[in-house]
C-alpha cells in the first residue's frame, strides 16, 4: 500500500504547525471522524525546508502524535537535513519519529 504523504517546504512558522497538523488528519481521518486505511504509513517529506529551528521540530512531534494518534501509525521523515537531524538527536526526538532518506 502506498503511504500517506505530506510534504513540508519553505520556513515553518508557529501559525505553520496546527495548520500542519490539521492537513495531516484530513489526509488520515474521512470527514465522519473514522481513520482512513489504518495499515497504511505516513511518509514526511521535510527536504524542502528552509530552516531546521525548534518550530520545525515542535511541528515534527505534534505531526508524530497526530499520526500515533490514528491508529497507532509512526510519522516516517524523508529527505531530513543534517541540521534537522542533529536537533531532533539532541532533543531526544529522533527515536521517535522514523527518519528515513536523509537530504
Amino acid at each position: 500500500m502506498t503511504p500517506k504523504a505530506l510534504v513540508i517546504t519553505g520556513r515553518v512558522t508557529r501559525p505553520d504547525v496546527s495548520a500542519l497538523c490539521a492537513e495531516l488528519e484530513s489526509l488520515l481521518y474521512d470527514p465522519e471522524g473514522r481513520v482512513r486505511d489504518p495499515d497504511v504509513g505516513v511518509d514526511c517529506d521535510v527536504g524542502g525546508v528552509v530552516q531546521a529551528d525548534l518550530v520545525l521540530v515542535e511541528a515534527v512531534a505534534r505531526l508524530g502524535l497526530v499520526a500515533r494518534r490514528a491508529g497507532g501509525r509512526r510519522l516516517r521523515l524523508r529527505n531530513v537535513p543534517p541540521d534537522l537531524q542533529h536537533l531532533l538527536d539532541l532533543v531526544g526526538l529522533a527515536d521517535a519519529v522514523g527518519l528515513g532518506e536523509q537530504g
